[in-house]
C-alpha cells in the first residue's frame, strides 16, 4: 500500500462524489465504526471511517443514516472491505445504515486462524507484531457523537483503518504458508449469516454447541 501524505478529509452523513468515486476504483478499503458503546441495538453508529491501498483516508460522521454513495461502496463487489473484528462493524452498519457489507475480510479471525501461538489478536497486537507500529489506542473510549470530531479523535479513528491492508497481506501470507487460505475464505463468507444470528437475538449463544 502506497502512503498518502493527504490528511484524512472529515465528512458528515455521507461520502462525496470525488471519494466514493476513488473507493469504487479501489481494489481494497479498510473500514472500521465509531459507535455510541457496545451494545448495536442500542448504541448508535456515529463515525465510519475507512482507507483505500493508496492511503486515503475519510471519516463519515452519520447523522441522518441514509448516505447513498457510502452506501454504494460499501456494497460494491469488485472492492473487498477489511474489518477488525467485522462481526461487530457489520452489525452496526447492517442496523444504522442498513446496508449489506459484501465482500468482507476480517483480520481477527484471519489472526485466530494462523497466529495460534497467542491469545492475542486486538489490533494494537497485530500492528505491533506485523508491522513494529505502536497504536495509541487513548480515544477509543470519547464521545463519538460530538458535532465536530477533536484532532485526537480524528488521529484515532484514522489510524485504525491506516494499517489493515497491509496487516491483511501479512496474514494472508501465513495462511497460504500453512494452507489455512481456503479455510480462511470459508470462515469469511459466513459472516453475513452470523451477522443476522446476532441481529436477530442469537449473539450469545452458539447454535453449533450440543448442551
Amino acid at each position: 500500500m502506497s502512503a498518502s501524505n493527504t490528511p484524512p478529509l472529515v465528512l458528515v452523513d455521507d461520502l462525496d462524489v470525488e471519494r466514493s468515486q476513488i473507493y469504487m476504483n479501489s481494489r481494497y478499503l479498510a473500514v472500521d465504526t465509531e459507535t455510541l458503546g457496545l451494545k448495536t441495538l442500542r448504541d448508535r453508529l456515529c463515525v465510519v471511517q475507512m482507507c483505500n491501498e493508496d492511503g486515503i483516508t475519510t471519516l463519515v460522521q452519520t447523522r441522518n443514516y441514509q448516505a447513498p454513495l457510502l452506501k454504494k461502496v460499501l456494497e460494491a463487489p469488485g472492492v473487498t472491505k477489511i474489518f477488525h473484528f467485522a462481526r461487530f462493524d457489520l452489525a452496526a452498519l447492517k442496523h444504522w445504515l442498513h446496508v449489506d457489507v459484501n465482500p468482507s475480510y476480517c483480520t481477527k479471525i484471519a489472526s485466530r486462524l494462523i497466529r495460534t501461538y497467542t491469545g492475542s489478536h486486538g489490533l494494537k497486537d497485530l500492528t505491533q507484531e506485523l508491522l513494529g507500529i505502536t497504536l495509541d489506542k487513548q480515544q477509543q473510549s470519547s464521545d463519538w457523537a460530538a458535532d465536530t470530531l477533536t484532532p485526537a479523535q480524528v488521529g484515532y479513528a484514522a489510524s485504525d483503518v491506516t494499517h489493515l491492508i497491509a496487516i491483511k497481506e501479512r496474514l494472508d501470507a501465513l495462511l497460504e504458508r500453512e494452507n489455512r487460505a481456503v479455510l480462511a475464505a470459508d470462515v469469511m463468507a459466513c459472516l453475513p449469516a452470523r451477522v443476522r444470528l446476532d441481529l436477530a437475538g442469537w449473539e450469545e449463544e452458539d447454535i453449533f454447541a450440543h448442551h
